[in-house]
């Protein structure tokens, strides 16, 4: 069966962990790993313009020993309306891999419907699970451990980021809180969902319009853009109900005094968070920012190797074996064949043995 990474939760808490240690391993040794050696190719596919999505899985892929294959969605024909089902058809007969940052969830899960290669979600409106990856990927090694962690998300709870951390933290074993605006709140959907893994990892999960509050104790302190692609229209009205959810020095002294504070950038400094804050010793963001490239590495090496595990299994046992006992009547023509002297002739070895072009 083929793995894709379209959620965050599409890992277990086993396979997230598995994940983020590749991940430091190949942070460690960023050329020791030949995933996609030949090469082999991997589409990237774009619907909305990037910096760090693109540049990091294009290093990334290249660092595998593959050819990252960068393609302009809206400039193709899927962008002059071919279905993502004959697109995802043609993908998986030339590349290994398919990465896409689109819109809406339905159309990269249509994709993962169709494909035969694992689809990554390199952001879609409802989700953004590779950046999930690096963030933890940041806290585990700011921490040496995810499991009992607090992290604090400050602005629009109605965005991916929000979604993507409450699923990720959840499966990680990490408190999670967000703090937001009532006409900015989560999914409700999506809160149960991520309650649920919560409780079964020891784990909770707190949604709240009180911003004072939030950050008592939080190791993690993180925050997004206020006005993402498209959400120009009514942006002052969105500025003005985010504003108390301003990161700030005053922030930072409610959590822990060794907090680190993330942003999945761009960042709009003054906005969603303050120069100090951003360029501050508590900012991790940098790093976080190189992480990408890393987690990514590994989320494709790990789906790849599963999705080949999983075909080789199913491949086992197939096929008629040497030993397969054949049928009585087949038994006596044999008999019948070593006995029948008056041809005076013999089949050839290769007719026998089915060797024949």
């Amino acid at each position: 069966m083929t793995r894709h990474f379209l959620v965050d939760d599409d890992l277990t808490p086993a396979e997230q962990a598995e994940v983020l240690e590749l991940a430091e391993q190949m942070k460690a040794d960023p050329y020791g790993y030949d995933t996609f050696a030949g090469p082999q190719s991997v589409a990237v596919l774009f619907d909305k313009p990037s910096t760090r999505t693109r540049v990091s899985f294009e290093a990334g892929v290249a660092e595998l020993k593959g050819h990252p294959m960068i393609i302009d969605a809206q400039a193709s024909q899927l962008g002059r309306g071919e279905s993502i089902a004959d697109t995802a058809r043609v993908l998986d007969r030339q590349v290994a891999a398919i990465v896409w940052r689109t819109g809406d969830q339905s159309r990269i899960q249509e994709m993962a419907d169709h494909s035969s290669v694992p689809v990554i979600n390199a952001l879609t409106d409802q989700f953004h699970p590779c950046q999930l990856l690096a963030d933890l990927l940041t806290i585990k090694e700011r921490f040496g451990d995810l499991a009992g962690r607090t992290l604090t998300y400050y602005g629009d709870g109605a965005n991916n980021m929000a979604a993507s951390y409450l699923l990720a933290c959840a499966t990680a074993g990490m408190h999670v809180r967000i703090a937001a605006p009532s006409s900015l709140q989560p999914d409700p959907e999506v809160v149960a969902r991520a309650e649920r893994i919560a409780e079964a990892q020891g784990a909770t999960i707190l949604v709240t319009d009180h911003a004072e509050a939030a950050a008592i104790g939080a190791d993690v302190v993180v925050t997004d853009t206020w006005v993402s692609m498209g959400q120009e229209e009514g942006a002052e009205e969105r500025l003005a109900d985010l504003a108390p959810y301003q990161i700030d020095a005053a922030t930072l002294v409610m959590a822990k005094r060794n907090a680190i504070v993330l942003h999945c950038l761009p960042a709009y400094r003054g906005k969603e968070i303050t120069a100090d804050v951003l360029d501050g010793p508590q900012s991790a963001i940098w790093d976080e920012a190189e992480n990408r490239r890393h987690a990514q590495k590994a989320i494709l090496h790990w789906l790849v190797a599963a999705s080949r595990s999983d075909e080789t299994e199913e491949s086992d046992g197939v096929g008629p074996s040497d030993e397969t006992e054949k049928p009585d009547d087949a038994e006596a023509l044999d008999e019948t064949e070593k006995s029948d002297e008056t041809e005076g002739t013999e089949e050839s070895e290769d007719v026998r043995s089915g060797d024949v072009d």
